[in-house]
């Protein structure tokens, strides 16, 4: 049975699709999780300097030990690291990668990590490729980290370059992202849902619009945001009300201005299928850029999962449920786009049927065979 060492994003924020992925895998396999490594040196900010902050008091904190949540739900071993985000420089490199197998090692030791299966979400893991015994070595690349804000771009295109060369598999999450390698073990591994969580009904939260339908958006309220077309809609339905839920990481000013935009801060995520299953349309407005076209959005099959009616600017992603989700053409007001997905509410199971099997735990089971088949073909090889 392989046992996961994983380098990701800090484990317990806002779940991710390695997250998704890895917590299905934990039902049978042991994993070390290893907290965010960086993908770009701070800045001189308040956001910056917290997460600077946040980032010691984790270091002293050290590694956590495998544990049950509230929900039985068991935990990975956590490994707070103990890294300069400085990937630009070799000498950094060196005493990073020293630093981790300091902590890794000590942690294999004490679990008893045998059949070793390395998964990396960040280019700047790159340097742990080999270093660990592992029998299989994998690249989960769920974004075009090109084309992301808040990445070191010059830093980190070199690393993910190195690294789609070293790793035994790489698994995208779109057809734009395959793409990008060279790397002839290329797979596409397209997001799932937790589709009992969504599906489920819920009650309405107290804190949603009362007068008029809702046309609803959830997640980091950010630059790819379309909020032109998002402020002509508001304009031309003044009987809807508009309702956001996430941080705001852009400038919002034009929507804020209006009375019948809402924005509700973020929520947890097991909180949200009680807000779209009570929205009349759920909103994917993205512009039109390289991070978009790349992108696979978890929540598209959310939204799927919950019922609730789509309307989506074009993108790739999209296109695949183009019978189901009401998407923009070239010159139509995307407020049209809203009272074309309004009109399909009766198709509500059509939905939610399309997605019932593209679950995380489908997901899990289909990489559980690629990690299976990967390994015994390594073993028959060597």
């Amino acid at each position: 049975m392989a046992d996961l060492i994983v380098f990701g994003e800090d484990w317990g924020g806002l779940p991710s699709s390695t997250q998704h992925l890895i917590s299905h895998l934990m039902k049978k396999h042991r994993v070390i999780w290893v907290n965010s490594i960086g993908m770009r040196a701070p800045q001189l900010s308040l956001r910056d300097l917290k997460r600077l902050f946040q980032k010691a008091l984790a270091m002293l904190k050290g590694s956590d030990k495998t544990k049950k949540n509230n929900s039985e739900q068991i935990l990975p071993v956590i490994i707070n690291p103990k890294v300069l985000p400085f990937y630009g420089f070799k000498l950094i490199r060196r005493l990073n990668k020293y630093l981790l197998l300091k902590d890794l090692d000590k942690a294999i030791e004490q679990q008893g990590f045998e059949n070793i299966v390395l998964w990396l979400s960040l280019p700047t893991a790159v340097d742990m490729i080999g270093s660990l015994n592992e029998q299989v070595s994998i690249y989960y690349c769920g974004d075009d980290f090109e084309a992301l804000d808040g990445v070191d771009h010059a830093m980190v295109n070199p690393l993910e370059q190195e690294l789609s060369g070293k790793v035994d598999l790489i698994l995208v999450v779109s057809k734009t992202l395959a793409q990008k390698f060279n790397n002839p073990n290329t797979i596409i591994l397209p997001h799932g849902v937790d589709y009992p969580l969504f599906s489920s009904p819920e009650n309405k939260p107290e804190d949603l619009p009362l007068n008029g339908p809702i046309a609803g958006f959830y997640g980091s309220i950010s630059a790819w945001l379309d909020t032109d077309i998002l402020a002509q809609s508001a304009i031309a339905l003044p009987s809807w009300q508009f309702v956001f839920i996430g941080d705001i990481k852009t400038d919002v000013s034009s929507l804020q201005a209006l009375p019948n935009v809402h924005f509700l801060g973020s929520r947890p995520h097991d909180q949200l299928p009680s807000y779209v299953q009570h929205w009349n349309v759920a909103m994917l407005p993205f512009r039109k850029n390289r991070q978009i076209e790349a992108c696979n959005p978890l929540k598209l099959r959310e939204y799927l999962a919950s019922g609730t009616p789509i309307a989506s600017t074009l993108f790739p992603a999209v296109r695949e449920y183009e019978d189901i989700v009401a998407i923009q053409s070239s010159r139509e007001p995307f407020s049209r786009v809203i009272l074309r997905a309004d009109q399909l509410q009766k198709d509500k199971a059509i939905r939610q049927e399309t997605v019932a099997k593209e679950s995380w735990q489908h997901r899990a089971i289909q990489l559980e065979a690629l990690i299976d088949h990967l390994t015994k073909a390594k073993k028959t090889f060597h």
